[in-house]
Formats: structure tokens, C-alpha cells, sequence
């Protein structure tokens, strides 16, 4: 089976942001760059699967400028077996991204394609929704059990009381969109 694995280039995670003197965004000039976190989670999956005997082939790809080849390079040394660079000087956004994905997964065919749960640059958490709707495909997203301990004052006394739930939805079997 055939991975597909979407990796970004981000500012670093430890690195102090400064907002530009002019405010139009976030100063990256010499700033340490490195694969979004989540992405490398993905990866890691993706080299889980391989080891397990589940994949045999790795694919990363990354959107964006040359110097995104740094990321691809990590992506490589975590344990993908070819990466896939979509060189461009335009900042992408979600859909763009999900559009150029859409193509690359025509071409190469993966069996799978996983991508990070969110990009910590702008905290999106779109893409893998756009491509799964895009390419008419499954998606997967993790529910998040919930466990919360309440208390509400009645009077003079104070009552406690236990919630538990779940946040987020699953879509197990069930096209994006369609529930």
C-alpha cells in the first residue's frame, strides 16, 4: 500500500515570533524553520505502517518555496522513501493546497494519504477535510473524550457533579459533509 504524507515548513516551534515592524505579518528573516509537528506525527504513522508491513511506500510532499526541501529532506531521514516538492513563491492556502494535493494523488494513486491535524502557523485544521471532499474520499478525525468536574453554588452549599462527553466528530464511513 501506497502513502501519501503531507508535510509544512512552519517557523519552529521553541522560536519566539516577532510580528513584522509594520504589522503585516509575522517576521521570518532569519528566523529557524521546521516541519510542522503534527505533520512529523503523520510520518511517523506513515513509517509505523511500513514497519508493521501494512505500506510499502512512503511518499512526503510539501507545498511551497525551494526552501521547503529541508523539510522534505527530514521527512526522508524520519523514514519516507521519496519526497515531492510543488515549488511556488504564492502563499497557499488551505484549499490551494488541498487542490494541488488532489492532483498529486492522482498521479501517484495512494491508498492512503494522512496529513498533521492542524499547521501550528495558523492553526488550520482544513486541508485534510478539502482533499478528502475533493478526491470523494474517507476521512478520519479523532474524537476527544471529555471528562469535566462541574460545581454550582445552591444556597449555602455547594453541589459537584461529573460530565463526561466527547468533542469533535467522527466521520467513520461517512463522506465529509454528509452525516
Amino acid at each position: 500500500m501506497k502513502v501519501l504524507v503531507s508535510v509544512k515548513r512552519v517557523i519552529d516551534y521553541n522560536v519566539k515570533v516577532r510580528v513584522k515592524p509594520d504589522g503585516t505579518g509575522v517576521e521570518t528573516a532569519n528566523v529557524k524553520m521546521s516541519m510542522n509537528p503534527f505533520d512529523e506525527i503523520a510520518v511517523e504513522e506513515a513509517v509505523r505502517l511500513k514497519e508493521a508491513g501494512v505500506a510499502t511506500e512512503i511518499v512526503a510532499v510539501s507545498c511551497g518555496l525551494q526552501a521547503c526541501q529541508e523539510t522534505l529532506r527530514t521527512a526522508l531521514a524520519i523514514g519516507a522513501d521519496r519526497a515531492i516538492l510543488v515549488e511556488t513563491s504564492e502563499d497557499l492556502q488551505p484549499l490551494a493546497v488541498a487542490k494541488l494535493l488532489k492532483k498529486i494523488c492522482e498521479k501517484e494513486t495512494p491508498q492512503l494519504v494522512i496529513l498533521g491535524k492542524q499547521a501550528i502557523d495558523d492553526d488550520s485544521n482544513q486541508t485534510g477535510q478539502m482533499l478528502a471532499e475533493l478526491n470523494s474520499a474517507y476521512i478520519g478525525i479523532d474524537r476527544l473524550e471529555v471528562t469535566a468536574n462541574l460545581q454550582r453554588s445552591i444556597g449555602f452549599r455547594i453541589e459537584g457533579i461529573q460530565v463526561a462527553g466527547s468533542a469533535g466528530k467522527p466521520y467513520k464511513n461517512n463522506r465529509v459533509g454528509r452525516s
